[in-house]
């Protein structure tokens, strides 16, 4: 490249626009390749994972703005009446202080009875918040149909609905008032067992797939413990537990996570059109490519003007005159040349010396994914 094209490409990499899309994705790519993980951080040990839960409940207490007598929830909250002795038809009740409501949660491996986990309330009538409202006892279930916690609690919103509506009235809505959070809302009622050791070996399960991070982790291993690993496939490793550590597994899975292993990242460009946000990691790379880019605006004016006779004319009148004036605005168009080695950072320089905005550059990596040249994955949210 000359001395001229480094200078231009020099004094536009630190432009704004640049920074806020490529700079950093870069660097974190890059220091991704330089330092290394743990094992901890990469992976999962196989029969350690988490569990949904889901359950049905009623949350109550919401000053009129519950349901509006759905059937469901007035049948609902008979049998709720029921089972505290109250024999009542649901065709008795009113439904403006209830809200029937879906509770979901996640249950983590190793939980014992009598833990704590948060849980999630989202409303599934028409209710217009749950502001206020109190969640009343409800079993959640796993995916086997069986109990596993149950909870209750004052929801938490994190926002709320404000004024009369309807004829004359208004209203003020901040997020979203008919979902919200019970901090430790669920209490476990059952342990989910976990084995995680089986004859000896135990089995790593990559977050995000990949056959190099999983040879390289299995060679950061084996340099601990020879010959322990064994990359099964993409996403497994299995580890043979050394002799000195049998019958002390917590132990050896402890010291596993601590070993350090470099992950490999695909190449991926990730663009999110609704927030214009392109993110690409470092090791997209280009065949040679030439870029050109260009504008041509044209804009049309319109103005109303006002016409009148002159002081002695006879039989005029005043009128008014339309005025149109049209201008077409053609910006140069700049062609550049990616050379070798085409990598994220001269692909960068080369789109910002052209000047292009964020939602350009968009088309742009469409345009070069169409073309051929663009050497990743093009992932557009």
């Amino acid at each position: 490249m000359s001395t001229a094209g480094r200078t231009s490409f020099a004094r536009y990499f630190g432009s704004r626009t640049f920074r806020a899309c490529f700079l950093v994705a870069a660097a974190l790519g890059l220091s991704a390749t330089l330092h290394a993980s743990r094992v901890k951080d990469l992976t999962l040990v196989e029969g350690g994972r988490d569990n949904q839960l889901v359950g049905y409940g009623l949350v109550v207490g919401l000053a009129g703005d519950g349901d509006s007598n759905a059937i469901a929830t007035l049948r609902a909250v008979a049998n709720v009446l029921q089972r505290h002795g109250l024999d009542v038809s649901a065709s008795d009740l009113k439904a403006k202080n209830t809200a029937a409501v879906m509770v979901t949660a996640d249950i983590g491996a190793f939980l014992k009875s009598g833990s704590r986990i948060d849980v999630n309330v989202a409303s599934l009538g028409d209710a217009k918040t749950l502001q206020g409202g109190v969640l009343l006892q409800t079993p959640l279930i796993g995916g086997d149909g069986r109990v596993y916690a149950v909870a209750q609690g004052p929801v938490a919103i994190g926002g709320f609905l404000g004024g009369s509506g309807g004829a004359g009235g208004a209203t003020v809505q901040k997020n979203h008032p008919t979902t919200g959070v019970i901090s430790n809302g669920a209490i476990v009622e059952r342990e989910i067992r976990a084995t995680l050791v089986q004859d000896n070996v135990l089995r790593l399960l990559l977050h995000n797939p990949d056959f190099t991070t999983a040879a390289r982790m299995a060679d950061a291993i084996n340099a601990q413990w020879p010959a322990a690993a064994n990359p099964v496939d993409a996403a497994t490793i299995a580890v043979t537990m050394p002799a000195n550590y049998r019958g002390r597994d917590v132990a050896f899975i402890a010291d596993l996570g601590q070993v350090e292993a470099s992950a490999d990242t695909l190449a991926r460009v990730v663009i999110n059109e609704r927030t214009g946000t392109i993110v690409a990691t470092s090791t997209v790379r280009l065949s040679q490519v030439a870029i050109a880019h260009g504008a041509l605006t044209i804009t049309v004016t319109s103005n109303l003007g006002v016409s009148q006779p002159g002081a002695f004319a006879t039989g005029g009148q005043t009128t008014t005159v339309a005025s149109t004036q049209t201008n077409v605005n053609e910006v140069k168009g700049g062609f550049t040349v990616v050379n070798e080695p085409p990598t994220i950072e001269r692909l960068a320089a080369a789109l910002n010396a052209l000047g292009v905005s964020t939602r350009e550059m968009m088309a742009i990596f469409q345009s070069l994914k169409r073309a051929g040249a663009l050497q990743a994955e093009l992932v557009i949210n």
